[in-house]
């Protein structure tokens, strides 16, 4: 009863994890995004090529590695808590 109390509980306290982390990598692109469209076009706050270069910008970063790597943030904890219970019950 214990080990699947650790599971459920661990399980949604890492997805509260990975939801915010996912939330705030995304807001650093987004806005490293924003900047560099400042940089070379300062004065057009609001355009429409503005939007469509940052929606661009935002699906080649959902493309990439590096929101699949934030899975990790589930596998890592996971590896630890069986190699430790493994290592706790060997015997």
């Amino acid at each position: 009863m214990g080990l699947l109390r650790l599971v459920v509980f661990g399980f949604i306290g890492l997805s509260v994890i990975y939801f915010a982390v996912s939330v705030y990598a995304r807001s650093l692109r987004r806005e490293s995004l924003e900047d560099r469209w400042a940089e070379k076009h300062p004065g057009e706050d609001e355009s429409p090529e503005r939007d469509a270069y940052i929606e661009d910008g935002m699906a080649r970063y959902n493309a990439g590695i590096r929101p699949k790597l934030l899975l990790l943030i589930y596998v890592v904890p996971t590896i630890l808590v069986i190699l430790v219970l493994i290592l706790t019950n060997w015997n």
